[in-house]
């Protein structure tokens, strides 16, 4: 088993953050790690659901429908309130072995790019509140 842990500097607050993390209209502005649209994008983030979450932590079992990488990993997303947003670490462990945790990390680093590219336009177009 192995892990891997990114860590971001987002131009948002984290109460910001958190909802494009948690609600399907925030995860489709970000998903994915290249450039092509979410197509849907379905939350369940209460106790009992599929997500069980607090506003500076997120914490979910992973796992690939179509086998992809065998076995369930964990991906825990923490957010700290830093002077010019919100610093995100993502830790993505129980990996099955070194080739899944490089493929995530590609697909991860993807991700949160995109999510940093759509806080600086959206600060760019002042639709949301920064720090």
């Amino acid at each position: 088993m192995t892990s891997l842990t990114l860590v971001r500097r987002i131009r948002a607050r984290p109460s910001i953050v958190f909802d494009a993390l948690t609600t399907p209209e925030g995860i489709a502005c970000w998903w994915g790690p290249d450039d092509g649209p979410v197509l849907l994008a379905e939350t369940d983030p209460r106790v009992g659901g599929r997500f069980r979450v607090r506003p500076e932590r997120l914490a979910m079992s992973w796992w690939w429908a179509n086998g992809e990488d065998p076995g369930e990993s964990r991906v825990e997303i923490d957010l700290r309130a830093i002077p010019d947003g919100t610093e995100l670490t993502f830790t993505h462990s129980r990996l099955h072995d070194e080739e899944s945790r490089r493929g995530h990390e590609r697909g991860w680093n993807g991700s949160l790019d995109k999510l940093e590219r759509h806080f600086l336009a959206s600060s760019n177009g002042g639709r949301h509140d920064q720090a």
